[in-house]
């Protein structure tokens, strides 16, 4: 196997590259390769593991890296099946240095033998996002940006290359995400891949003038094939052949049985119950019988049937673009469905119909937003509106929400919740009325909260991080998602439903961290963790005699990234009530006993400010005392 990682540096402003070299045992992957070249450069860094191209399903995952935008630190966004293609470069890592004078397309081939082309074209952007906008399941924006760029340069390639694309959100916005999508027949598909949490979309365009990038080639490496090896490796670890433990491993994302439904979508929303999180999170004030109401009408016997019955029952099932026995992109037609993007742009906004969170997730999407965040703040602005402390000229609106499960009409309530959604988004690419987000949501929050009323701060539930970055969490009601974590809206954190103290949270989050980078920094999929945070390093042994250091290099790097760690104590009372509320909830509902949730009940009932503060900081505790750099 290589013994070398071969980053490829290009200068935006000129379209000059060169290549550097690394010694693997040095680096090891795109994440602590990428950490280093964004401390020297303050470069956007997008590469591949060290087994892209191999016979291990999952790991073609593109992994990007560089200082976020949007949250203001380090961070690391991952895209499905992309690196497969890029392996065909011959490099393992891109990185992006100065700016392009004018919006542009980075167009990288590598024909076999020879070195890669590498040209910076400029194209006028907004011109082409709007083509064939806006009409239904139109291609413009993202989409458009993904022809444009095929028709232009596919015809360059000796086999089908992929495109990275921004959106308007990317110009205009901190939480503009990198979308793609596998190239069939000459022909972009409906199966979009994201780069979203972050921002690094943002950054790409924004920092370094770069739209989209198409790359491709014809390089052929040495990539590990030999499956009876690597069978021999699994039976000894799991008493399973390597396709059978995958199988076992990725049933939730292809289809599970014990919920007879599948994907994050099917089986979330199948177990999810009573902690269901609706309407901008006030699902958590309801009592329980509410709460298990609202799931069984709006969710079980309408949303999440719906899906069941178009997509479940008529396998409409694809891969991210590699081959992948988690068929894990659930699809309706041209509509992929995952559960964070249709719950922030579902139940959240007060949508509850299939219809109408098509409509809003595709036109989001083609903005090129970061679609969890997107959704978090859109829901936020409609409890504003519906609480009276925003007019809808504020949002560039021209209607109210239905933001009550009360009298619920689910398809008219939730089309029109829809509709109000693509109102302000577009409002917030035009920056009509309050909606300038160009340092982001975080900032106008506080901005209004000073100017025109507290609450509208504490109705947006965040994590906020340094002087102006913030990040709406995963959507689990479980306190985990809120930790001061030095990168969140990942699942670099604890995020099960039980109750674990604070300081122990901490640990566990820690111990989370380390395990997603022995997998994103060898470019794996997390949908494969159940074999591959314990198989990676073994492979990492076995291939390069590099086990242990393997494991020494992600723990160093774990330390070095919370050695930034900004994250700033929770700003709005929402979070404070998430947390407080979730602690009743395991008590009261789920038969908790343990004395150290009742104490902290009782310290949240008698100063919630003061409990707050002291839940936070042990959080902190234990992820600082897990995190150290030696």
């Amino acid at each position: 196997m290589d013994s070398q990682l071969r980053v490829l540096h290009v200068d935006c402003s000129s379209g000059f590259y060169r290549t550097e070299r690394f010694r693997v045992g040095e680096f090891f992957g795109p994440v602590d390769l990428g950490l280093y070249l964004s401390k020297e450069h303050n470069s956007l860094n997008i590469g591949a593991g060290l087994l892209a191209g191999s016979i291990f399903p999952g790991s073609n995952r593109l992994i990007f890296s560089g200082f976020s935008p949007n949250w203001g630190s380090f961070y690391i966004s991952t895209m499905g099946g992309a690196a497969l293609i890029f392996d065909n470069l011959g490099i393992n890592m891109l990185a992006l240095r100065g700016r392009a004078p004018v919006p542009a397309i980075l167009y990288l081939n590598r024909i076999h033998g020879e070195e890669i082309e590498v040209e910076v074209h400029p194209i006028d952007a907004p011109a082409i996002w709007k083509v064939e906008r806006p009409g239904d399941g139109g291609h413009y924006g993202v989409y458009a940006l993904m022809d444009h760029a095929l028709a232009h340069f596919g015809e360059r390639y000796k086999s089908e290359p992929r495109i990275l694309a921004t959106g308007p959100a990317a110009l205009f916005t901190d939480v503009g995400g990198i979308m793609s999508a596998p190239v069939k027949n000459g022909a972009c598909t409906p199966i979009d891949t994201w780069a979203g949490r972050g921002g690094l979309g943002s950054k790409m365009l924004r920092e370094h003038g770069i739209a989209a990038i198409i790359y491709g080639g014809t390089f052929i490496d040495e990539d590990f094939r030999d499956r009876k090896v690597a069978d021999e490796w699994f039976n000894v670890k799991f008493q399973k052949k390597l396709a059978a433990k995958d199988m076992e491993a990725t049933t939730k994302y292809r289809f599970d049985p014990n919920f007879d439904t599948g994907g994050t979508f099917g089986v979330n929303y199948a177990k999810v119950n009573g902690r269901i999180i609706a309407f901008n999170y006030r699902s958590i004030y309801m009592t329980e019988d509410e709460r298990v109401k609202l799931h069984k009408d709006l969710v079980l016997d309408h949303y999440l049937k719906q899906f069941n019955d178009e997509t479940i029952k008529t396998k409409s099932m694809r891969t991210c673009g590699e081959p992948c026995a988690a068929v894990c992109k659930k699809l309706m037609g041209d509509y992929k469905k995952d559960y964070e993007p249709y719950q922030t742009m579902g139940p959240l906004c007060g949508i509850f119909d299939q219809r109408a969170a098509e409509k809003l997730n595709h036109h989001a999407d083609a903005l090129g937003f970061d679609a969890i965040s997107i959704g978090g703040v859109l829901a936020w602005l409609m409890e504003c509106l519906d609480r009276k402390l925003l007019a809808p000229a504020d949002v560039g609106a021209t209607r109210l929400p239905a933001f009550s499960p009360a009298g619920f009409s689910v398809e008219t309530d939730s089309m029109n919740n829809a509709m109000l959604g693509i109102e302000m988004l577009d409002a917030i690419i035009a920056r009509r009325g309050v909606l300038d987000f160009s340092e982001g949501a975080r900032r106008v929050a506080r901005s209004l909260a000073r100017e025109r009323d507290r609450r509208i701060l504490d109705l947006f539930l965040y994590n906020a991080n340094a002087r102006r970055g913030w990040m709406v969490p995963n959507q689990y009601w479980t306190p985990g998602v809120l930790s001061p974590m030095p990168i969140m809206g990942k699942y670099f954190m604890h995020y099960g439903e039980d109750f674990l103290p604070p300081r122990e949270l901490g640990r566990k989050n820690a111990e989370r961290f380390k395990k997603e980078l022995v997998m994103d920094n060898a470019g794996f999929c997390r949908f494969h963790r159940n074999w591959a945070e314990d198989m990676i390093p073994e492979i990492m042994g076995s291939l390069y005699g590099s086990r242990d250091d393997y494991i020494q290099s992600l723990a160093i790097t774990a330390g070095r990234i919370n050695s930034r760690n900004s994250a700033v104590f929770w700003e709005s009372g929402r979070c404070i009530d998430f947390v407080s509320s979730f602690l009743v909830r395991r008590r009261e509902i789920e038969g908790d006993a343990s004395p150290e949730l009742s104490r902290w009940i009782d310290e949240f009932r008698r100063d919630p400010q003061e409990a707050a503060l002291g839940f936070w900081f042990e959080i902190a505790k234990g992820v600082h005392e897990s995190l150290r750099e030696f």
